[in-house]
């Protein structure tokens, strides 16, 4: 249920409102736009008396709210969410680009590699130190000496860090990761989901394989539902019946998830496709159809990489790509910060 209040209330009845609605055990998010102020209340709303509170002077509306997801909802929070990592902004009118190869290899491979793709205009450097992999078999990241050679990266160049957590045992090892990235594969992993809620970090959520968007948000409200507010959704492409493609990015997802919640959404064109000749083209696709952000994977010798060389940009494709991003983002009302 939300309580829209008139703008330039009186204080005393906004303050008697609020204490009267937590007296019957719910929780209130405020959201304070230009024309009025949005109380969010989550918790079981049969207790409150509809018709009692839309006779108050200070009250514009009262609305039930039908969506399972609360917090996430962008009927609890009219104006985007804004998500401030170090100084880059991403959300509403603010984009920011994230690269870097799919798993950290050596020192000499991630600085070289966070160099240039800060040179080509990235704002955040990727780099999987943990690694879920299909296969038990495959490389599954270099663990805690991945994370020290991302902030070795993030000493050389500046850029802040994102990289995925898969255990909740390692979440004090995230202690000096900028961004947690939730993979695909752990986005219905609910104790995870809770954990990494109550770090205070800004949290990446990324779009499981067979996931409805509702699924998706019910997943950012586990982690918000823990007093997190920098939730950012990720679309990395679903599993269809076609093989040409690694995945199917739903590109459709950014508007439509638009309307349904104030989070920042970014685009993973990367693996969404698997081919690193389609990710310049979805990359412009995506801007054009309104992302935040986008999240590629570089790496400086992608025949000799040891994940995912197939979908990996080298840093002078990555650039290309950038320039053209460049261009795009005045048509869309988009800038960097």
């Amino acid at each position: 249920m939300i309580i829209v209040v008139k703008k330039n209330c009186e204080k005393s009845q906004y303050d008697s409102l609020v204490d009267w609605i937590k007296e019957l055990g719910l929780d209130v998010h405020v959201s304070h736009g230009e024309m009025s102020t949005v109380l969010g209340l989550v918790g079981d709303t049969t207790k409150v008396d509809i018709d009692l509170i839309s006779t108050l002077d200070i009250v514009e509306k009262v609305q039930k709210v039908s969506e399972p997801f609360k917090n996430a909802n962008r009927k609890f929070h009219p104006n985007d969410t804004i998500v401030d990592i170090s100084g880059r902004k991403i959300g509403g009118d603010y984009f920011q680009v994230i690269a870097g190869p799919c798993s950290v290899e050596s020192e000499k491979q991630i600085v070289e590699v966070a160099l240039a793709v800060k040179e080509a205009g990235a704002t955040l450097l990727r780099g999987g130190a943990f690694k879920p992999r299909t296969s038990p078999y495959a490389f599954q990241g270099m663990g805690v000496k991945g994370l020290e050679l991302l902030l070795k990266a993030k000493q050389e160049t500046g850029l802040p860090i994102v990289t995925e957590l898969m255990s909740e045992k390692h979440i004090d090892d995230f202690k000096d990761v900028d961004v947690i990235q939730i993979g695909a594969r752990n986005m219905q992993n609910f104790d995870l989901l809770k954990q990494v809620g109550k770090t205070g970090k800004p949290i990446l959520l990324k779009r499981g394989l067979a996931n409805t968007l509702q699924e998706l948000l019910m997943s950012a409200e586990y982690i918000m539902s823990e007093g997190a507010t920098d939730v950012i959704l990720c679309e990395r492409g679903i599993r269809t019946f076609e093989p040409t493609t690694r995945n199917t990015l739903d590109l459709s997802a950014v508007p439509v998830l638009k309307n349904m919640t104030h989070l920042p959404i970014v685009i993973d064109p990367s693996h969404a496709t698997g081919v690193a000749k389609l990710v310049e083209p979805m990359s412009l696709a995506s801007v054009g159809a309104g992302a935040d952000g986008l999240i590629i994977e570089v790496h400086n010798d992608p025949k000799k990489a040891l994940c995912d060389g197939a979908q990996s940009l080298k840093p002078e494709q990555f650039k290309t790509v950038m320039d053209k991003v460049n261009l795009m983002l005045p048509i869309v009302n988009k800038k960097y910060i």
